[in-house]
């Protein structure tokens, strides 16, 4: 008898190992995520392909790209080239009243012959555009870190709540936020942006931001997939994730897998390299990297780019042609002339076709119509 209890014995430890190692596999996500993903934007796709029928192959390439905005408040740029967006820094807030934001904002959707997405990096803390004004925000954004010490997840949902209605009222319709990379080292460059806590809280974090978001008439954008690490800062230099693909599956890929299963419309690819995926590309220009995110995790909104305009990308060349054969469907850029000028000379040249194009305006489109801008 007691043979038999020691062989069932060894029998459930070896099963335990078994599932242990094998609880994040690749086949346990795409399982999860085609459960759980939906199709965003399909109900809109008919008069999203309406509207695309009667754009140029101008204001396509405009629809693709998401602009910082210059320093000049002359709106001629977006009239110009009817860009799909446009991307505010606290540079673009400065000083400003209310009612000048507001009017900033409705000039620019003025000479925009289809509704822009408006965009700004709220995420609270270090990173906070408009914190500095106090025109604007009377009290500064806390960090995910300050707002869980302070009410745990509820404080992080109403703090989601609270800020997208001070954005809403200006006119801000994208928040490319929250960060979900995991870090929970104090000497990581992404740490202080982050929840600053494992995997399994991240993952919590990413569920709450979205969840609130729904709430909201502001769009949240997971970022920087697929997991940022304790890698450098791409703004300043590329950088190499070296960590296993195990390790990767296992604590960085969980919480955008949990903020697409909540409804996320968005999500940014970071400019690191991720060896063991890809040792040649950046992500944001990975084709690998996009296939676990379109196939493997099933995700079907809106994937970005991280600045194609940072240095980590400073030394590659014909980046906007790569980034949409990845799999991008919106680039943010820094240089939007070169961006535009880029695109259309691949465009004439067929080292992109209109097709290609055409898919991804077809998704933007379809997200302006589910975000009732159009």
């Amino acid at each position: 008898m007691k043979k038999i209890i020691f062989a069932v014995l060894i029998i459930l430890i070896f099963i335990s190992i078994y599932f242990s190692l094998n609880f994040f596999t690749l086949d346990k996500f795409k399982d999860d995520s085609k459960n759980e993903s939906k199709e965003l934007f399909s109900d809109y796709y008919t008069k999203a392909q309406k509207l695309l029928d009667t754009l140029n192959i101008n204001e396509k390439i405009g629809q693709i790209l998401l602009v910082r905005h210059p320093d000049t408040l002359d709106v001629t740029f977006q009239k110009n080239y009817q860009f799909g967006g446009i991307l505010f820094f606290a540079r673009d807030f400065k000083d400003k009243t209310k009612e000048e934001v507001i009017k900033m904002i409705q000039d620019l959707q003025k000479v925009s012959n289809i509704p822009i997405l408006t965009a700004i990096d709220e995420e609270g803390g270090i990173v906070s555009r408009l914190s500095s004004n106090k025109n604007l925000v009377s009290v500064p954004f806390k960090s995910p870190q300050d707002l869980y010490k302070e009410n745990g997840y509820q404080a992080i949902y109403d703090d989601v709540i609270n800020k997208s209605n001070i954005l809403t009222n200006l006119g801000l319709n994208l928040n490319l936020a929250p960060v979900v990379d995991v870090s929970t080292n104090k000497d990581d460059y992404i740490y202080k942006r982050t929840l600053g806590m494992d995997t399994e809280h991240t993952s919590i974090y990413a569920k709450t931001v979205i969840e609130a978001s729904k709430m909201t008439k502001v769009s949240y954008t997971l970022k920087h997939f697929p997991g940022y690490g304790s890698n450098k800062d791409t703004h300043i230099t590329s950088s190499i994730d070296d960590k296993t693909y195990e390790d990767i599956l296992k604590y960085d890929l969980p919480p955008f897998i949990a903020g697409i299963a909540s409804g996320a419309e968005a999500v940014m690819v970071s400019h690191n390299i991720i060896s063991s995926i890809d040792n040649i590309n950046p992500s944001s220009l990975s084709l690998p990297v996009h296939n676990i995110l379109l196939q493997d995790l099933n995700f079907k909104g809106i994937i970005i780019t991280d600045d194609i305009s940072m240095n980590a990308l400073k030394d590659i060349d014909d980046i906007e042609i790569k980034a949409i054969k990845a799999g991008n469907d919106l680039l943010i850029t820094s240089d939007y002339e070169k961006s535009f000028n880029n695109i259309k000379k691949a465009l004439e040249n067929n080292t992109i076709s209109e097709e290609e194009i055409n898919s991804k305006v077809l998704k933007i489109l379809a997200w302006k119509y589910y975000k009732k801008l159009i």
